[in-house]
Parts: C-alpha cells; sequence; structure tokens
C-alpha cells in the first residue's frame, strides 16, 4: 500500500524540546551555496529557511519507524502549507532537507513549490549552525526547523515544530506581527 504522503495519520507522536535549538538566535546564516531545485543558492539569500527531515512520494514505502518518530513524519503538509501561503510572505523562503537534488527537484516539480527546495545530503548547514539531527534506517538527517533571518542574521527560530502542517501558519503570524 502506498503512503498518503499529503496527509498526516491521528496520533502522530509530538516532538520533545531538546534543546538542540537553543543556541541558534542571534548567529549569522553561513555563507553556503548549496544546489535546490532552481539551481544553486545562498542561505543568506533566504528570511525562511524551514528545515525538514525528508519529503514523501506517494509510490515509495516510508521508512522503518517513521510514523513512530517524533517530529519525522509530515515534510509534504509542511511544504505544501508553505507553497500555499507563499505569496502571503512577502519575504524569500526556501525548504532544505539532506536529500538529494534529483529527490528534491522530483518534490518540488510534482508539487509546484514556487520557491527553492535545497539538497544538503553533506548536512553542511547543520555543520555550520549545529542544527539537530536525528538517525533512522541508517540515515542521518534533519529534525524539523524552521529558521528566521533578519540580514542574514537568525532572529527567530521554530523548534519543535508540531503540528508540521501549521508551521507555515505561524511563521506567517510571526512576520505580521513584526
Amino acid at each position: 500500500m502506498s503512503p498518503d504522503v499529503y496527509t498526516l495519520p491521528p496520533g502522530l507522536p509530538v516532538p520533545r524540546d531538546d534543546g538542540g535549538a537553543d543556541h541558534l538566535v542571534g548567529l549569522d546564516l553561513p555563507d553556503l551555496t548549496l544546489d535546490s531545485s532552481v539551481g544553486p543558492v545562498s542561505v543568506r539569500d533566504f528570511t525562511v529557511v524551514y528545515v525538514y527531515p525528508r519529503s514523501g512520494r506517494p509510490d515509495v514505502p516510508l521508512l522503518p519507524g517513521w510514523d513512530e518518530t517524533p517530529g519525522a513524519r509530515g515534510c509534504t503538509p509542511q511544504s505544501c502549507a508553505f507553497r500555499d501561503l507563499h505569496a502571503d510572505f512577502r519575504v524569500p523562503v526556501a525548504g532544505l532537507s539532506a536529500q538529494s537534488l534529483e529527490d528534491q527537484i522530483e518534490f518540488a516539480e510534482r508539487n509546484g513549490m514556487p520557491f527553492p527546495i535545497v539538497s544538503d545530503p553533506e548536512r553542511k548547514l547543520g555543520a555550520a549552525l549545529g542544527l539537530p539531527t536525528f538517525t533512522i534506517a541508517g540515515l542521518t538527517l534533519y529534525k524539523r526547523i524552521t529558521l528566521v533571518a533578519e540580514d542574514g542574521r537568525i532572529v527567530k527560530v521554530f523548534y519543535p515544530v508540531f503540528p508540521p502542517d501549521a508551521n507555515a501558519g505561524d511563521v506567517l503570524a510571526y512576520l505580521r506581527s513584526r
């Protein structure tokens, strides 16, 4: 049976704040260029960078234990919410995961993403900022986190993010309150 990657199933475990993002506010985004669905991009060019573990594909089974891992499920609903609210943001937005460029391009095209979907398989952004990760099925993936930057400096962090499909609205509300 193919997974429904667009809907969050009931009863997902809620991630807990493990302190993995406590050090981020006030840090500068690194001068780092990564490949994306629209070509190479610099992370410093974005006001909002939402980082997610791994987007799903309707034709590929979920990783073993995915739904039972707090914070893992929901990358596609999160991304689609950012897509749906994109025109309201009025600031540069990017999505980023440790998936391959091929996976990111497929995801962006299948879902009509109007902003870059960034590939960071070597987790260079995570190394530069100390972003939290987890390991599942032999893969080290980013924990879900959203960074808001002003002039290249992180001013707000959303972590842990739950439910993931509400993150875009929460970020937009924050930006409007400033």
